[in-house]
């Protein structure tokens, strides 16, 4: 039987180590982050957040909020990881898979902030304030736009990240089994 993982949840909770742990287990691994940089190259616009944040939310409101996932679907094959969910109809798309279980991972916003400093991605914010207003942003009303906590609302199950590496792994490796 397949099995699908997705993963949801807020900006430098640990999305990327999940996959990265699920990836060192086998699994293949897929963002639907990546379905938004291609579109964001083919556009010519560079990788930033703010651009990708805008794409994402066009393709959402031209083709239907679960598009992303929609357009993921053909690369699924039998042990996925599917990161980067941030809208309930990519939850939805998902569901459709046999064996799809979406995880939330989760942890404080101070935490998270010094996690997004250290990692020092291009568009990341300078302030603790920024980034606690750009959260804000991720959870729109708008069903085109992105709504992290209502994706993460759905999660089947809940991962804390506040520790470290790993307590991280400990808890994913029991997921799995």
């Amino acid at each position: 039987m397949p099995i699908v993982l997705g993963v949801t949840g807020p900006n430098a909770a640990g999305k990327g180590e999940v996959s990265a742990i699920l990836s060192g287990m086998g699994f293949a691994i897929h963002s639907l982050s990546d379905i938004v940089r291609e579109e964001a190259l083919g556009r010519g616009l560079p990788p930033e957040r703010e651009h990708l944040i805008r794409v994402g939310t066009e393709l959402r409101e031209r083709y239907g909020p679960g598009v992303l996932a929609e357009r993921l679907l053909p690369r699924l094959g039998g042990r996925d990881v599917v990161d980067s969910i941030r809208n309930p109809a990519e939850v939805e798309v998902l569901r459709r898979v046999a064996g799809f279980s979406l995880l939330g991972v989760r942890a404080p916003a101070e935490v998270r902030y010094e996690r997004s400093r250290r990692r020092a991605r291009p568009g990341d914010p300078a302030s603790f304030e920024e980034f606690l207003s750009r959260e804000r942003q991720e959870n729109s009303l708008n069903p085109a736009g992105q709504q992290l906590q209502a994706t993460f609302d759905l999660a089947d199950r809940i991962i804390e990240n506040d520790g470290d590496l790993g307590a991280l792994r400990a808890q994913v490796v029991a997921l799995v089994k």
